[in-house]
């Protein structure tokens, strides 16, 4: 049997680190094939909840697949397999996942050592592991008293994705700064870097201020869309407020590396929250000339084409994917669990700006080589101890679970829900996506002033 199969072989069924067959490939990182494949079972299971809410592909299997009703009837699935479609099976699918991570999160709780048998278990065994991930998902289906269970799951579920909300927003906070002072350590040897951040800066204020130019055009009207007018001048009004902030002599003298660069990310994010929520909320109506009714605060594209809104839908669902992937791998290193203690992140004086600055330079650390069963070289870089938090990476994929579910199934508006309408009209995702702008804008604004609030104490810089 060749090497390359018996190291993929210790992958699956034992204690080695993930990787490629092909020797080709670039080395990798264990702790990051880990989080990848972490990763993997995540998004697939993710793919499979959007293929429950789809009445289309629900329909495409019942005409294309051959005994179709047999089958369903067969697995007791019902006649056209309505018990493994709708908000109902995705509830089930993602209390499944939420509880693979949530085992995993109290399993790992305080792993220090990569060589320790729970570590093992960790980053190993990955066949093992989508065992039991598939049966935790099929194991929700024979749960007694299914309504009992929707009804008390759905509030975990909402309170779980809110909470991922925070740590998203958190997180993003975290990032601006983390941007502007790397770019900025570099102007002391380059005034290039300079340049840099004020063209980062300059095209960051642009899409913003252009993304609220075309809300203003498109989702708004002038015999209506009262609220949607009052959002937006709120939204952009608090965005000029914490740019203004962030440059204020004051600000500067107790955060040094406080910056436009930051406001401009948190304006962009705010702006996309905000038409979110737009295109969340339900489309108004007035009387036209002719008495006809005319319907407003939407743009013309998403009133009554159907191509468009299978393109919305599948752009959406990208970006969800993007979202809360991102949100979940970038969550876990040890500085951004810092971050979110709202403690000052280790940064050593002398590092290096960088373009791809989230990501540590390639000959970071001295490592171990492990290419001895072939295929793609594994570096193992936790040899000295582990390089991010197990139980807290196990934790964010779990409340990412949530996340998902709740934004799949349309948050409460859960009996109307397809994937199809997912950007339809729902006032409780309108209302939940604007309290996220302001909840962004707010965190953003505590880690200015905190520094003057609580001189005492060390935030983010």
């Amino acid at each position: 049997m060749c090497t390359s199969c018996l190291g993929q072989l210790a992958c699956c069924c034992g204690s080695a680190a993930c990787s490629l067959c092909c020797s080709c490939c670039p080395k990798i990182k264990q702790s990051t094939g880990t989080r990848f494949m972490y990763a993997l079972y995540f998004l697939l299971v993710t793919v499979i909840c959007v293929v429950m809410m789809s009445p289309t592909v629900a329909e495409g299997m019942k005409e294309h697949i051959p005994f179709y009703k047999d089958l369903c009837e067969h697995m007791k699935a019902g006649v056209n397999c309505e018990k493994l479609v709708g908000y109902s099976a995705v509830y089930k699918v993602c209390f499944g996942m939420a509880c693979f991570f949530f085992i995993f999160a109290l399993f790992t709780i305080k792993v220090q050592d990569s060589t320790s048998c729970r570590a093992h278990v960790h980053n190993g065994f990955w066949f093992m592991k989508f065992a039991v991930l598939l049966a935790c998902c099929s194991g929700a289906f024979f749960i007694p008293d299914q309504d009992t269970f929707l009804n008390v799951w759905r509030y975990v579920g909402a309170t779980g994705g809110f909470l991922f909300l925070v740590i998203q927003l958190i997180l993003l906070v975290e990032f601006a700064h983390k941007w502007n002072k790397n770019w900025s350590s570099g102007t002391k040897h380059n005034k290039l870097w300079y340049a840099a951040l004020a063209l980062v800066t300059l095209v960051l204020f642009s899409v913003a201020v252009g993304a609220l130019i075309l809300m203003g055009i498109f989702h708004t009207h002038a015999e209506g869309c009262t609220l949607n007018k009052i959002f937006l001048g709120v939204n952009s009004g608090l965005c000029l407020f914490v740019s203004i902030l962030a440059i204020t002599p004051c600000i500067q003298k107790h955060l040094p590396n406080s910056g436009l660069l930051q406001s401009g990310v948190i304006s962009v994010y705010v702006m996309y929250l905000t038409y979110s929520a737009l295109a969340s909320k339900p489309a108004e109506q007035i009387k036209g000339p002719n008495g006809n009714n005319i319907t407003i605060c939407v743009p013309s594209f998403s009133s009554g084409l159907e191509d468009d809104n299978k393109l919305v839908s599948t752009l959406g669902t990208i970006i969800l994917f993007g979202c809360v992937l991102y949100s979940c791998l970038t969550s876990t290193t040890r500085s951004s669990t810092a971050a979110l203690r709202v403690c000052k992140t280790t940064v050593p004086d002398n590092e290096v700006a960088r373009c791809c600055f989230c990501c540590g330079p390639e000959d970071d650390g001295d490592y171990e080589v492990d290419n001895k069963h072939g295929g793609q070289a594994v570096i193992y870089d936790e040899k000295e101890g582990t390089v991010y938090s197990y139980a807290f990476f196990h934790f964010v994929f779990f409340l990412g679970s949530l996340y998902v579910m709740m934004t799949v199934t349309n948050w409460f508006h859960f009996d109307d829900a397809k994937i199809e309408k997912l950007f339809h009209g729902s006032w409780s995702t309108y209302w939940i996506k604007m309290a996220s702008c302001w909840a962004c804008l707010l965190l953003y604004t505590w880690t200015l002033i905190a520094p003057i609030v609580c001189p005492k104490r060390e935030f983010i810089n």
